[in-house]
């Protein structure tokens, strides 16, 4: 009789040697192009790990944007009460509007996610980003509309940003700018990142091991809430019962299961520090005796529940002309952070997955891939959401062995499973997904190796990057940072070299990295390759191997970086 273990690897072997398994590339389909690795039973425990880790964004997306008013309307404003803070009929259209976004987080995450898999058949979901939620909330509506753009017509920018993605995406813009961006700063970009993670991680949305101070940037933390001033521990740090329970439990009981290479460790951890957590009257519950604590536990306890989409669902207003420029700029500023910061994640996921190609910088099905983001920006405005984009949490799965769409699909999956049981998924305590989080920072950690640390035009750069992501709370601020720093000092030593007609260059320019802003190789865009006669030829990616494995994905990215060329090859001439 076989024993588990054989049973799931013969399960394994007949789905990959099936048709199916073929379409998805399984390790073992024969398919030339075959994902090393990739198996369908560790594709499903992928997607439910990238689902637990960024469960949270069901219930925190909602709670943020439900704070704009959403499309409630204050019509009994006094000059005391001018945002209907206090008042009982608003007060209760804001507790529809936050229900109608739970169900709208969860199915936006579900079907963008699902279509990004199939369409892509890369381990990475899609769901309303963190960051830009809030700057639609308290910058660009405000808090109960006092922004300067109200909630409809911020989702009618939202839904047009979508459509100027997809055809940045067509044009080949979006990957344009994936491949001119210097190799050792795009290798910085995946390890920021894992910063990025960890400072998530490692706060409030986490443990919260650490907080905001007013004399530093950040402060030791770790107490209960009561003693919490303005998001600053002023006595009892490192006390908090939830810290430790997500540390030890989270954390290290984690880390112990990965080191003997126990599958699933990720979700175990996660899953036991949420059944710890939803008892009510212990140290660490999720649910304290309070008012706020019993609505959620209130919600928790109805297990299965479906809210329809009453209040959001396609609530666009098309009068963009009185918005006037505030409209504008808040079109645009979604859509320069949304293209830097979905870009940058979206290279850095499939980096780590191993399935970027060395020469070229490019990604199998790489327009596909933008273009799925950019219109699920779209159908998520039509649900009432701000800017969906690919979720860096994508980075769990990944670790836990996500090679294709599979997992991607698996997370989907379950995000339109919880549309019913979202009492149970936005129940997920932030301290059961900290130290996750923690640790996949630490796994992405190791691209570091592969940045060109021998010359300071390229170092520098980079570590910018990487100090600047976790710094400023932003992907896209981060990778801007690193091309700011990038341009201004390799340009001022090209202008040098040139005005002393390469007499003075510094000693080690021969290690630079080499650059160019020319597309040399690759798959042009395909107007380009229309003008040229040749439209349908195929990509240099859809005749080779284009799968590695995480850690030959670290390996060759050292490819990348081109040793030995003359600082006059960067490309400025």
């Amino acid at each position: 009789m076989l024993s588990m273990k054989e049973s799931f690897r013969a399960f394994d072997t007949k789905i990959s040697s099936s048709t199916f398994g073929r379409a998805f590339r399984l390790d073992g389909s024969g398919h030339d192009k075959e994902r090393k690795g990739a198996k369908f039973l560790t594709e499903i425990r992928a997607g439910l790990t990238t689902f637990f880790t960024m469960a949270y964004i069901i219930a925190v997306n909602a709670s943020i944007l439900s704070q704009s008013g959403g499309t409630c309307v204050c019509s009994n404003p006094t000059p005391q009460d001018p945002t209907c803070q206090f008042d009982v009929s608003y007060g209760e259209c804001l507790i529809d509007i936050k229900r109608d976004l739970v169900t709208a987080t969860a199915a936006i995450a579900g079907i963008g996610s699902i279509a990004f898999g199939v369409l892509t058949n890369l381990p990475v979901a899609l769901a309303p980003g963190m960051g830009l939620n809030a700057y639609f909330t308290y910058q660009v509506v405000g808090v109960r509309g006092t922004g300067p753009v109200t909630y409809r017509l911020a989702l009618t920018a939202v839904f047009i940003e979508g459509f100027i993605f997809v055809f940045l995406s067509l044009i080949g813009m979006r990957q344009w700018l994936v491949k001119i961006i210097p190799a050792s700063v795009k290798v910085a970009s995946g390890v920021g990142i894992g910063l990025f993670l960890t400072e998530i991680g490692m706060s409030s949305s986490g443990i919260g091991m650490i907080s905001g101070s007013e004399d530093t940037p950040t402060d030791l933390a770790g107490c209960a809430a009561k003693y919490m001033v303005n998001g600053q521990c002023m006595s009892h740090r490192m006390t908090s019962p939830t810290m430790w329970i997500g540390i030890m439990c989270g954390g290290v009981l984690t880390a112990w299961l990965m080191s003997y290479r126990v599958k699933s460790a990720i979700i175990i951890g996660i899953s036991v520090v949420s059944i710890m957590s939803w008892p009510r009257d212990t140290p660490f519950t999720y649910f304290p005796r309070t008012k706020e604590g019993d609505q959620m536990f209130d919600f928790f306890r109805k297990v299965v529940s479906f809210q329809p989409i009453s209040h959001t669902l396609v609530a666009q207003d098309w009068d963009v002309y009185v918005g006037g420029s505030h409209f504008v700029l808040a079109l645009f500023t979604f859509l320069y952070v949304d293209i830097v910061d979905a870009t940058a994640t979206l290279y850095s996921m499939a980096r780590f997955s191993g399935v970027v190609d060395p020469e070229s910088g490019d990604f199998p099905r790489s327009t596909l891939a933008y273009c799925c983001d950019a219109m699920t920006i779209s159908i998520g405005s039509l649900f009432g959401c701000s800017p969906a984009t690919a979720f860096i949490e994508s980075g769990a799965g990944i670790a836990e062995g996500g090679r294709t769409g599979l997992t991607a699909m698996t997370t989907g999956f379950c995000f339109l499973v919880s549309v019913f049981f979202a009492p149970i998924f936005a129940s997920i305590p932030p301290w059961a997904t900290g130290c996750t989080l923690i640790l996949v920072g630490c796994m992405m950690m190791r691209q570091v190796t592969a940045v060109n640390w021998a010359f300071i035009g390229d170092a520098l750069p980079a570590f910018v990057t990487i100090a600047a992501m976790p710094l400023t709370y932003s992907v896209a601020y981060g990778l801007i940072a690193g091309l700011f720093t990038y341009t201004a000092l390799n340009g001022l030593i090209y202008i040098t070299t040139k005005i002393s007609r390469g007499t003075v260059q510094p000693p080690d320019a021969d290690s630079a990295e080499y650059w160019t802003y020319r597309l040399n190789g690759g798959h042009p865009p395909w107007f380009i390759r229309a003008a040229q006669g040749n439209l349908w030829a195929r990509s240099r990616l859809d005749g080779e191997d284009d799968v590695r494995s995480v850690g030959a994905a670290t390996e060759a990215s050292e490819r990348e970086l081109v040793e030995n060329e003359p600082l006059e090859k960067r490309g400025y001439s």
